[in-house]
């Protein structure tokens, strides 16, 4: 479990991006309290927890919701980070999902989520591109071109 997994150094200034709903580009929302772990094995690993004193009036008028978000568990010793919680969070309205960065690996999106005392996560997940594709079916139409090889 810690073998395959690497801590993400922060940038400092960039490291949560949410996508605005105006421009449909992600850009960094304010955040403090960083910490993230990642894994060159799988383009899933990424997990990250973080602070933040946006609020989620704000955020919703402001960023892209992310529909069907559902956190992936992270190893046990990255405690910050509870797919438990924050799922059942996401279910009952508690906590917001947004789309951080679509595809940011072919057929991955980051995403994001936040709870209602600012602690906040951010995980990948497959979208419905990378879904159709890894399963060896042709990309859906409006999905970006896949990558060669």
């Amino acid at each position: 479990v810690y073998a395959f997994y690497e801590p993400v150094e922060a940038s400092g200034d960039a490291d949560v991006q949410m996508t605005l709903l105006a421009s449909n580009q992600p850009e960094v929302i304010l955040y403090e309290n960083f910490e993230a772990i990642d894994a060159e094995s799988s383009p899933i690993r990424y997990r990250a927890c973080f602070t933040t004193t946006m609020s989620q009036p704000l955020l919703t008028e402001t960023y892209k919701p992310y529909d069907k978000a559902v956190p992936n568990v992270a190893p046990g010793w990255f405690d910050c980070f509870n797919a438990d919680e924050i799922g059942a969070a996401l279910r009952s309205g508690e906590a917001l999902a947004f789309l951080g960065t679509e595809n940011i690996h072919y057929g991955i999106d980051r995403v994001v989520a936040v709870m209602p005392d600012g602690r906040g996560f951010a995980w990948h997940q497959i979208n419905p591109c990378g879904e159709t594709v890894f399963d060896g079916d042709p990309a859906p139409a409006g999905c970006p071109p896949q990558p060669e090889g």
